[in-house]
């Protein structure tokens, strides 16, 4: 009995040695130290580090417990446990007392599994890991945004909100935008009226019936002044008696035609999210009421407007924002309040994101706008009689057509040196007096490249045809 109680006792006291002593596989590595050196020890949190000293140590002690934990496997084998994130220091002393060294232990957060993942997801990008108390730095440069975009996400997963970027992005960050605005607008309106008047010439000059502009009463059938409406462009009069009846005939034309060409061609640099904008037009001011009771001023912008804001995505890849719009002054639509005539504006805007790379471009197609009016007046029931009829109808015709296309260009840019960029004025000089007063120039073009282009006869026909 003695026997078996003596094995028993010997098995426990086996298995508590064996839970007291730490798993020396869960240290991260061995270090060694000597007497007199001053030491720093890295240790990953929650993790350990094995430290092995040259001289026997009789007595060891940690400056702060929460930061690491220690336990000796030997007279010279030392077990660091890192707990929490901070600086503290290892004191070594020999039996005498003495001291051997002190080991400035540092606990941070493990980075390691976070480095290989990095360079994993991320490979050649040129990023250093550091650790600052319980937190993540990443410095260094990446190739774009998008990839430190995904740096930082990777590192939040390890860290959550405790990860201080320090990268910069290499590499182009500048877009310029090359957009082109080309709007062709073409009207065309005819119109085709007549007036009738029927006079009594035996009486007193007795009017039986007037039709068509005659009926303003600026004019009377014998009043030989024929008046027409406003925009005719071309009357015809006819005038010719039956006995004392006295027939007047007048027939009025009109047919207009018209083309309208704009374009803009306006070129915009702008930093990688940041806003760029243009206006090629002017503002007008519109009334607005003040708070005092009075009337103010508020001026509208109108013409060609462009507003973007590129990224620069991936390499070459750049996504685009852009916001653009043409309007114009449409008195047509004016209204009248208190004595003062607003006019309205007609506007066509589009909004749009794309992707595109550098060099490449997208077209904004597709504004169309097609207005059709006729109208047709006639004298009730005499207009419907077949061929005479016509006589007493008046019919107007109206179609106004515009497209508008926008073609936008992007383009990774850097600057360059003022030499390179020229002016519009370069090739043109004021005359000197012999060629203003004896042959007539009113300027003077220099000699070279510029000068030739400024050469160039760039007329020609262009626009609709017109049926």
């Amino acid at each position: 009995m003695r026997i078996r109680g003596f094995m028993a006792a010997a098995l426990t006291g086996l298995s508590l040695l064996c839970m007291a002593v730490p798993d020396v596989s869960l240290a991260n590595g061995l270090r060694v130290v000597k007497r007199g050196t001053s030491v720093t020890l890295d240790v990953p949190m929650n993790r350990a580090v094995v430290v092995e000293s040259d001289d026997a140590f009789a007595e060891l002690s940690i400056a702060n417990p929460n930061i690491a934990d220690i336990s000796s496997l030997s007279d010279r084998t030392i077990y660091v446990l890192g707990k929490s994130p901070g600086l503290t220091t290892l004191t070594l002393l020999d039996a005498s007392g003495q001291l051997i060294t002190n080991v400035n232990v540092r606990v941070a957060a493990d980075v390691s599994e976070f480095k290989e993942r990095l360079r994993q997801i991320l490979p050649g990008e040129k990023i250093e890991v550091r650790t600052a108390n319980d937190g993540i730095v990443l410095s260094g440069t990446v190739s774009s945004a998008a990839r430190l975009q995904r740096a930082l996400d990777l590192a939040e997963r390890y860290a959550p909100e405790r990860v201080s970027n320090l990268m910069s992005v290499g590499g182009v960050q500048q877009v310029m935008l090359k957009v082109r605005f080309a709007e062709m607008q073409r009207s065309v309106s005819k119109a085709l009226s007549s007036s009738v008047g029927l006079t009594n010439s035996s009486g007193a000059g007795h009017v039986f019936g007037e039709t068509g502009s005659w009926l303003s009463g600026s004019n009377g059938i014998n009043n030989p002044n024929i008046t027409t409406r406003d925009g005719s462009q071309g009357a015809i009069a006819f005038n010719f008696g039956v006995s004392s009846l006295q027939v007047s005939l007048l027939l009025e034309a009109l047919e207009q035609k018209g083309v309208v060409r704009t374009l803009a061609e306006p070129n915009l640099s702008a930093l990688s999210g940041q806003e760029a904008k243009f206006l090629a037009g002017g503002e007008f001011p519109i009334p607005v009421p003040d708070g005092d009771g009075g009337i103010g001023l508020e001026f509208k912008p109108f013409g060609v407007e462009m507003n973007f804001i590129p990224r620069v995505v991936d390499g070459d890849l750049i996504n685009l924002d852009i916001r653009t719009a043409v309007s114009a002054i449409d008195s047509a639509n004016s209204i009248t309040t208190n004595s003062i005539t607003v006019p309205a504006f007609s506007r066509r805007e589009a909004s749009t994101t794309v992707e595109l790379r550098d060099g490449e471009s997208f077209a904004i197609a597709g504004l169309v706008e097609d207005e059709f009016r006729d109208s047709n007046g006639q004298v009730p029931w005499l207009g419907d009689v077949p061929i005479v009829g016509a006589l007493f109808r008046s019919a107007e015709y109206q179609r106004e057509q515009s497209e508008l296309v926008i073609i936008v260009s992007a383009h990774l840019v850097t600057p360059t040196r003022g030499e390179a960029l020229s002016l519009p004025t370069d090739r043109i000089t004021p005359p000197s007096e012999s060629e203003l007063f004896l042959l007539g120039r009113t300027f003077h073009t220099k000699e070279g490249p510029a000068g030739e282009v400024a050469k160039q006869d760039f007329n020609g026909s262009y626009g609709y045809v017109l049926d």
